[in-house]
């Protein structure tokens, strides 16, 4: 007993004395699964984001919000239909300068249904410009293009194919 009593009072509740096994400046600060989340403006829909994880590191210098079990964007026009959608395996939003990166398998569809797939899409927000500087596949209904980085807008309805490769259809 007198043994026991001894371990009880070495014990110490002094918070300062416990040391955290992790670095709690890694950790996000806000975390949520099955997210959907709703851009508007003047109360007209324009984007949905789904996305199985959301992680938000606000305890940065620069504050981020990663999607790592992958990100689903949708792009709707005035009417509420969708013009565009992109799906990544892995994606950030960097806070600061309002601007996504998408990685891993991106795919990207327009209302014509035009495919990009690329392995890295940079996402300006603030300027709705979709960039990559990474190999492009384009398939559209009349040909497969092939290049090293394209530029587009957000609704990827118009689109510059940079070092393009392969066989280009001309229309007469």
């Amino acid at each position: 007993m007198l043994m026991g009593a001894s371990v009880l009072f070495s014990c110490t509740s002094d918070i300062k004395q416990i040391n955290f096994p992790v670095d709690l400046s890694t950790l996000p600060m806000q975390s949520a699964k099955n997210i959907e989340i709703l851009y508007s403006d003047s109360a007209v829909l324009k984007i949905k984001i789904v996305a199985p994880v959301l992680e938000r590191y606000t305890n940065k210098e620069d504050p981020y919000i990663e999607f790592k079990d992958g990100i689903n964007v949708f792009f709707y026009d005035e009417d509420k239909n969708i013009e565009s959608s992109l799906k990544a395996n892995y994606a950030t939003f960097d806070e600061k300068t309002e601007t996504w990166e998408a990685k891993e398998d991106v795919v990207v569809v327009n209302k014509k249904g035009e495919i990009i797939n690329t392995e890295l899409l940079i996402w300006d927000r603030k300027n709705k410009l979709l960039t990559s500087d990474k190999f492009v596949k384009i398939t559209t209904a009349e040909e497969i293009l092939y290049g090293e980085g394209f530029e587009a807008d957000q609704n990827f309805n118009n689109y510059t194919i940079h070092n393009p490769k392969g066989e280009i259809n001309l229309k007469k």
